[in-house]
């Protein structure tokens, strides 16, 4: 219960941080850099549009922009309004004139653009920060404040179309929205005003010329809209000035477009980075030319609210992380795979139909989670190896735990496996009278001095210790893992446990009069080896006729006296010294087997 209740709560936490991250809209500009690319969609700049370029060409051809600009400006109005059944849809024009320069030049200007009618102006917002009141009252100081405007100067304006060429930069830099109008108050006569956006008004004339219904985007709560980018940087058709009034382009092929002039090359300072290119900038009259197809394909876009996009993540990280926690790895990296396609598929259909939500924060959720869950897995893997390691290295010698740790193959599960292994007994003769005489703290004392003298012998000999029962021990030999020469090893290990015993046991003779020794039987053969009991409580042990016939020589053999039997004999009597005891029954045996006793290691050594 409590494990379950712990798997909610921390689901819980998750989902939560994951939803004030999105809320808060704290990696804006990470999940700009994604969704600008994801959701770009270029559709292909309208042939609707031209743009003829103040570029490098014009600067070159007639000198000084400051002294040509407006004469060459009325020049191309006139050029191009001149045969009016030839005439474009409307001139935009993307370059400020605010002050009066030169008497004759901006006559020459103004008369042109109110002869032509069918021309935008542009104008340009001047932003001081000021003090304001929200509707509550409260005072706060208010970055968007626009303080004047700077309008085309008076017989310019006569017309009474011009439109602000303000980009809007995100808070990264980009241009990636677009404000359609703002409303600001005349200083000089405190009215307030509501001014379009150069594009805006563009397309409103070329609706009134071509006879269409003007479409108002959907805008969020600061008047904008998102840019549904058509065309990158020089994709739109664009013609140089000097082209066009030297006569290398007709006038006719403006016939029916939307035309926009303006600065088309680097010295203007005039180009911005945006969202569908960050390393080649976009000059102004290329954004307005994209902004402009917006308002004619009705293809501009808006951000689906924090508020909304933190309870939709909110709810699909909680329910994926209850869901899955219990999953395996890999149910747990398809199943993030598919959330992640699917989140992004979701994404660029509602894109392409005007809503955008962020990415970022899912892409974050479902990298952190799977990184969790793997280093999770390895580290509880680890954790269990290591405790594993911990329970054998209380069996084994640390030799073969460090093998253990290389090799890193060994699990610690229930069942076991057929083995060929030796399996040794040892036994404490004498022992049992002895305690009898003794104080319960020497009788442990003195049990553990034997006991640790067979568990070092056992360890040398690369055995596994199997288990202490009262003051027997048994030892098996090639198992967990294959071992040379283990017979001969678990012989070994019983005659050095015989001649170790000699000294504890003169001491024990001294000090209370008793004798005591060890008996051992050692027998090989097949047998059951592996972890035997349950889940939460099992032992690692061998079991089968081989170790039943062991525990039966140890039983039979007497104080300081090493039993083997008649099949470990004959695989290493080259080795040993050893002397024939007979056929003996054994407890348990229908037949009788013939046993051995050990008197020396190497042949020809007696004890």
């Amino acid at each position: 219960m409590k494990k379950g209740l712990s798997l909610y709560i921390s689901s819980l936490l998750a989902a939560l941080l994951v939803a004030i991250l999105t809320l808060t809209g704290v990696l804006y500009s990470i999940d700009c850099a994604i969704t600008d690319r994801l959701y770009a969609g270029l559709k292909g700049p309208s042939p609707d549009i031209i743009i003829i370029g103040v570029d490098e060409e014009t600067l070159d051809a007639f000198g000084n922009y400051n002294t040509f600009i407006r004469q060459k400006c009325g020049e191309l109005t006139n050029l191009l309004f001149e045969d009016s059944e030839n005439a474009p849809a409307v001139l935009g024009i993307d370059i400020l004139f605010v002050d009066n320069v030169n008497e004759e030049t901006d006559a020459y200007l103004a008369d042109a653009v109110t002869n032509a009618d069918r021309v935008v102006n542009s104008c340009n917002l001047v932003y001081r920060g000021a003090l304001s009141r929200q509707a509550d009252g409260t005072l706060y100081y208010d970055t968007d404040n626009i303080s004047f405007v700077e309008m085309p100067f008076d017989s310019l304006l006569q017309n009474n179309k011009a439109g602000f060429v303000n980009v809007a930069l995100a808070k990264d830099g980009v241009v990636r929205y677009a404000l359609d109008t703002v409303e600001y108050t005349d200083e000089a006569g405190g009215e307030s005003h509501v001014l379009p956006s150069f594009a805006r008004r563009v397309y409103e004339e070329y609706c009134d010329y071509m006879g269409m219904d003007k479409i108002s985007p959907v805008l969020d709560d600061t008047n904008r809209f998102g840019i549904r980018y058509s065309g990158k940087s020089g994709e739109y058709s664009h013609v140089s000035l000097k082209s066009v009034l030297e006569g290398n382009v007709p006038p006719e092929a403006f016939k029916d477009k939307i035309v926009l002039f303006g600065a088309y090359a680097p010295g203007f300072m005039d180009s911005y980075i945006s969202a569908v290119d960050r390393s080649d900038p976009m000059y102004g009259v290329e954004i307005n030319a994209n902004i402009i197809q917006n308002y004619i394909d009705e293809n501009g876009w808006r951000n689906v609210s924090n508020g909304l996009m933190a309870a939709i993540m909110f709810i699909i990280v909680f329910v994926y992380l209850v869901v899955i926690r219990k999953q395996k790895l890999p149910v747990i990296l398809a199943s993030a795979l598919l959330i992640e396609a699917g989140y992004v598929a979701v994404g660029m259909l509602l894109a392409s139909r005007g809503c955008v939500i962020p990415q970022v924060y899912m892409l974050l959720f479902i990298v952190v989670t799977v990184g969790f869950f793997i280093i999770e897995m390895y580290v509880l893997e680890y954790l269990r190896r290591r405790k594993t390691l911990e329970v054998f290295s209380k069996y084994v010698a640390p030799e073969v735990v460090r093998e253990l740790t290389k090799s890193g193959d060994f699990k610690l599960v229930l069942g076991g496996e057929k083995r060929n292994v030796a399996v040794l007994f040892v036994d404490i003769r004498g022992f049992t009278p002895l305690s009898e005489s003794m104080e319960p703290e020497e009788v442990v004392a003195i049990l553990n001095e034997y006991l640790s003298l067979t568990t070092r012998c056992i360890f040398a000999h690369h055995g596994t210790l199997d288990k202490f029962v009262g003051d027997a021990t048994m030892a098996v030999f090639n198992a967990p893992f294959d071992q040379d020469d283990y017979i001969y090893e678990a012989v070994a290990t019983a005659w050095d446990i015989k001649q170790g015993s000699k000294k504890l046991g003169e001491r024990l003779y001294q000090q209370f009069g008793k004798h005591v020794g060890f008996g051992v039987g050692v027998n090989c053969g097949e047998a059951v080896v592996g972890n035997i009991g349950c889940e939460f409580r099992m032992d690692y042990t061998a079991i089968g006729d081989t170790v039943n016939t062991a525990a039966r020589l140890e039983a039979n053999a007497k104080a300081e006296e090493v039993l083997i039997s008649e099949y470990v004999y004959e695989i290493i009597k080259d080795r040993i010294s050893a002397e024939e005891v007979g056929e003996i029954p054994l407890k348990g045996k229908s037949n009788k087997i013939m046993v051995y006793r050990v008197t020396g290691m190497g042949a020809g050594n007696e004890a």
